[in-house]
């Protein structure tokens, strides 16, 4: 395929002494090829780019119109003296009663129309991330030992683990269920429950005894989780659990991968607007011992290595009188997905190997697919957030591009500054190789990266849950401000990239209850 080499990059590896064989005693290596992401940022598709003026232009008609109106008005009265107004108002003009009651009815009617088609303000009162009890951590060692005494995994498959760890960028105190070293099946729906309530419950609790909250008072539920899904639902294990009221509107979202906390808000800021002064509460999780994988097929093991216990519980409110005790305001959500496409269908997905031992499979094709979908949300959310000299470079380069599409084509495109835009970032923790590439072609530093690096060093991938766990990295060091912009960015299976962009409202003290409390004067460490 023309140009696959750019997407390909190799790397040496040492594999130490050969123990047995023929070379026993030598020093063997052996040559990595990787798929990286595609450069996306020099290559922009214009349908995106139209895509995201269409949204601003849509959202921001009041912005365009009012000021025009009172440039307008402001001419034909700034003509005039204080005398010549009061005799044209009052004197030179005959008013009736109906005339005065039609202007009111019109006045009030247009008022109300506008205020009711205003999407309603999002707030997010609080939120809150589960740690797992220290008993839960293992170090990368451990791990590789459990697994082996567990008896379910040949030398072979163990060796290949234990080099993906040393490279994961995941530490030494991350946790997971200890039922999945057991000698039997963990994926039980026993063993379900037990993790989704442990990890569930335990985020809950705190959120509602932060947030001053009690459950009864939610009228909107959604919980998402990919790969755990019981009957009766995650959704309804906590309205029972909290003793909710019978009219909540609850949702449970499956399947949908580790982007699915950006989806789930979506659907929770849509039932927020049909339904006025609501709380809506967002739980975000994934159950390990369901991902875990005995077997020998390398593109499934590759999950064993990075997926770690979470959780995150949010607050939302649309109730004006939260305007003062809300941390964040939700500006946009932006959400991508490329399931039309076969080849971004099939490279995250749940199968049995050869063994039909079931498990999640990886496909070669990830990172250039996730590069594609990136992109493509990127350039929609761009006319959005970024700043207006940003957009009008970037707009008058890609005027230049279609008036002389043979010059430019040899040209490098210019490309917004997305730092301008956004005072920090929450990418989802997947891996080190997919922080380093979104670093690389995004153009962001290492404080940037900060606490993606941190999230996977400390907690490991927590799935949807991961860009929480950041946000409460930033907020345990102090680094949110009063109108600072936040970028979460999560992808997953499908293929689906979404991001969500929040606004902060005040200045975000350091919290008394957060899962960095006890480890955050360690960080940064060299991640």
């Amino acid at each position: 395929m023309a140009g696959e080499h750019i997407l390909l990059s190799t790397e040496i590896v040492n594999r130490g002494v050969e123990a047995s064989g023929p070379d026993a005693g030598s020093p063997t290596f052996s040559v990595r090829v990787r798929r990286r992401l595609p450069d996306f940022l020099q290559s922009v598709n214009l349908k995106y780019v139209k895509l995201g003026y269409h949204y601003l232009i849509s959202h921001g008609i009041y912005l365009a119109t009012i000021p025009v109106l009172v440039v307008v008005f402001s001419a034909e009265v700034g003509s005039l003296s204080r005398e010549e107004l009061w005799k044209k108002v009052w004197e030179e003009t005959s008013y009736d009663l109906a005339t005065v009651l039609a202007f009111f009815g019109v006045l009030v009617f247009t008022a109300s129309v506008y205020f009711m088609s205003r999407p309603r303000p999002i707030y997010l009162i609080d939120f809150a991330c589960y740690r797992p009890s220290d008993d839960l951590k293992v170090s990368r060692e451990e791990f590789v030992e459990l697994a082996r005494k567990s008896g379910k995994f040949d030398e072979e498959s163990l060796a290949f683990q234990s080099r993906i760890l040393k490279s994961s960028g995941i530490g030494d105190e991350t946790c997971v269920p200890r039922s999945i070293f057991s000698p039997g099946n963990c994926a039980t729906m026993k063993e379900g429950r037990a993790e989704a309530s442990m990890v569930m419950f335990g985020a809950l609790d705190e959120l509602f005894e932060k947030c001053r909250v009690r459950p009864k008072e939610v009228g909107i539920l959604v919980v998402n989780c990919s790969l755990f899904n019981p009957t009766p639902s995650l959704s309804a294990m906590i309205v029972n659990h909290y003793k909710m009221r019978g009219n909540i509107l609850s949702y449970n979202l499956g399947g949908m991968g580790c982007s699915a906390g950006i989806i789930a808000l979506d659907l929770a800021r849509d039932m927020l607007q049909a339904n006025p002064n609501n709380y809506a509460v967002v739980v975000s999780t994934e159950a390990v011992s369901f991902a875990w994988y005995t077997g020998r097929n390398r593109s499934m093991l590759i999950p064993n290595c990075f997926f770690r216990m979470g959780c995150s519980a949010v607050l939302l409110s649309n109730r004006r009188r939260d305007f003062r005790r809300a941390k964040y305001r939700l500006e946009h959500i932006v959400r991508t997905h490329k399931g039309a496409d076969d080849r971004s269908f099939r490279c995250v997905c749940q199968e049995e190997d050869e063994r039909r031992i079931k498990g999640l499979s990886l496909s070669r094709d990830l990172m250039e697919v996730g590069g594609h979908a990136l992109k493509t949300n990127i350039t929609t959310l761009g006319p959005l957030v970024l700043p207006f000299s940003e957009q009008l470079l970037f707009f008058a380069f890609l005027l230049f591009r279609c008036r002389s599409s043979n010059s430019a084509a040899n040209s490098k495109p210019y490309i917004p500054d997305y730092k301008l835009a956004f005072e920090h970032f929450c990418m989802h923790a997947a891996s080190k190789v997919v922080l380093d590439e979104l670093q690389r072609n995004l153009e962001l530093s290492d404080r940037h990266m900060e606490a993606s690096r941190a999230v996977l060093h400390r907690f490991g991938n927590t799935s949807s849950s991961s860009i929480w766990y950041e946000l409460a990295y930033l907020e345990a060091m102090g680094r949110v401000r009063r109108g600072d912009r936040v970028w979460q960015l999560a992808f997953g299976s499908g293929f689906k990239c979404n991001s969500a962009v929040w606004s902060a409202m005040r200045r975000v003290r350091r919290p008394t209850r957060n899962p960095w409390l006890d480890c955050i004067h360690r960080y940064p460490v060299g991640l």
